[in-house]
C-alpha cells in the first residue's frame, strides 16, 4: 500500500472585511511586531492602507517592505531579509499577489535557515532544517493561492530562471481571504490570476500524483471558476469575487501536495525571459498543452469527468478526441469571455529562443507531475504552436 501526505495550513478565514480578525491573531499568538510585506502598486491603489488601518487601530507597531516586483527576484528576497532583520519584526505579514507572499516566504526561510542566504540553495525540493519566521497571508489577488501552499517562485535574474521553491517550512501559520482587498484588482489582473487558478486546478486534476483528497479539491475549484469568473472579471459582482478568492484558495489545497505539470514548467520560462505576467503566460499555453496532454487516454478519461461537471454531460457519450476538442474549446471561450486573447508572440517570444526556453522546460521542478512524458522537442513544438 503507498502512503500518501496532505500538507494543509492551520488556520483559515473567508469572507468580506475578514482582515479585522488579524490584531486578535497576532495578539493572542504572541506577537509584537510586524513587518509588511507588500508592493507600490497596492500601496498606490490604497490596498495596502485597508490592512494597515487594522494594526494602527490596535496599536500594533510595523515596518513596511514594498520593493517587491512582479515576478520577484532573489534580490528583492535579499533586501528584504536585510530590512526585516533591521526591523526586529517577530511576525511577518504579507498584502499582495503571488509576488508579495512569495517574498515573504523567501524572506521567511533565511530569517531561520542563515545557510540559505544565497537564495539559490532553496530551488527546487528544499531539504532546510527549520521552520520559517512566522507569516501571515493575506492575498489581494485570486489565483496564487500563495498564502495556503508550500511553494514560492522567484526569478534568478542572472540564469534567467524562475526557481520554483518547495519546502513545507515556508507554509503560512494563517491565511485571510478577505474579498474587500482583491475589489480592485485591475480587470486584466482578475482575469490572468483567475485563469492562472484554473491553471492550478486542471494541471493538479490531471497531475501523475492525484489522490482522492486532491480530486475533490481540484474538481470543485474548476466547477467554481468556471460559473464565478467572467462575473468577477467583467462586472465586480461581489459574490463572485468572493467565491473566486475561495476557488483560488482551494485549488492551492490540491496542488500543493501533488505538484503541477508542463504548462507551469513553460510559463515560468516565459516569465523569466520576457516578464510575462504568470497568469497570463498559463492562461496562453493551457489550451496547447491540454491539447498534447490528453492524447494520453487516461487524461482523455480525466477531461470527459470534468466536463460531465461544468454543463457537459453528453461528455460521457463522446469520444475521446472530441473531449479535448470540447474540453480545450471551452478553457479558451472562457479565457477570451475575460478578455485574454493573445498568444506568447504578443509578449515578445521568439522562434530562435525555442530551444533555449525548452531546455529550461525540461529542467523545472513541474516537469515530472505531468500525466504524459515530454522531451525537449516536445516542449520545442508546443512553444512553436503557442505562437
Amino acid at each position: 500500500m503507498s502512503v500518501e501526505k496532505f500538507v494543509l495550513n492551520e488556520t483559515s478565514y473567508f469572507g468580506k472585511g475578514a482582515r479585522e480578525v488579524l490584531p486578535e491573531e497576532i495578539k493572542k499568538r504572541g506577537f509584537t511586531k510586524v513587518f509588511l510585506v507588500t508592493d507600490e502598486s497596492l500601496i498606490n491603489a490604497g490596498v495596502t492602507k485597508k490592512v494597515e488601518t487594522v494594526l494602527k487601530k490596535a496599536k500594533i507597531p510595523y515596518t513596511v517592505y514594498s520593493k517587491v516586483k512582479p515576478n520577484p527576484t532573489i534580490k528583492n528576497v535579499k533586501d528584504g531579509v536585510t530590512s526585516c532583520k533591521r526591523s526586529k519584526a517577530d511576525l511577518i505579514v504579507a498584502v499582495g499577489g503571488g509576488s508579495s507572499i512569495d517574498t515573504a516566504k523567501g524572506i521567511s526561510i533565511v530569517m531561520t535557515n542563515e545557510d540559505r542566504k544565497d537564495i539559490k540553495s532553496l530551488n527546487g525540493l528544499s531539504n532546510t532544517l527549520n521552520k520559517g519566521m512566522p507569516v501571515i497571508a493575506l492575498p489581494t489577488t485570486a489565483g496564487t493561492a500563495a498564502e495556503v501552499t508550500i511553494n514560492y517562485v522567484i526569478t534568478d535574474e542572472d540564469a534567467k530562471i524562475k526557481m520554483v521553491c518547495v519546502d513545507p517550512n515556508d507554509i503560512p501559520i494563517l491565511a485571510i481571504i478577505d474579498s474587500e482587498l482583491m475589489e480592485s484588482m485591475p480587470k486584466g489582473l482578475a482575469a490572468a490570476t483567475g485563469m492562472d487558478a484554473l491553471t492550478h486546478a486542471v494541471e493538479g486534476y490531471i497531475t501523475a500524483a492525484h489522490n482522492t483528497m486532491s480530486d475533490m479539491f481540484h474538481m470543485q475549484a474548476i466547477k467554481m471558476i468556471f460559473k464565478y469568473l467572467p462575473s468577477a472579471v467583467n462586472d465586480k459582482e461581489p459574490e463572485a469575487v468572493e467565491k473566486m478568492g475561495m476557488a483560488q484558495y482551494i485549488a492551492g489545497m490540491g496542488f500543493s501536495n501533488v505538484g503541477l505539470g508542463i504548462v507551469h514548467s513553460m510559463a515560468h520560462q516565459l516569465g523569466a525571459v520576457y516578464d510575462t505576467p504568470h497568469g497570463i503566460a498559463n492562461a496562453m499555453l493551457l489550451p496547447t498543452v491540454m491539447r498534447f496532454n490528453g492524447e494520453d487516454p487516461a487524461t482523455a478519461q480525466r477531461f470527459r469527468e470534468i466536463l460531465c461537471e461544468i454543463g457537459r454531460p453528453d461528455a460521457a457519450d463522446l469520444n475521446d478526441q472530441d473531449v479535448i476538442n470540447t474540453f480545450v474549446w471551452m478553457i479558451s471561450e472562457l479565457s477570451k469571455s475575460v478578455g485574454i486573447t493573445t498568444t506568447i508572440k504578443d509578449y515578445g517570444a521568439k522562434e530562435e529562443d525555442f530551444e533555449m526556453l525548452a531546455e529550461k522546460a525540461m529542467n523545472d521542478p513541474c516537469k515530472p507531475g505531468n500525466p504524459r512524458e515530454v522531451s525537449k522537442e516536445d516542449f520545442i513544438e508546443l512553444f512553436r504552436r503557442a505562437m
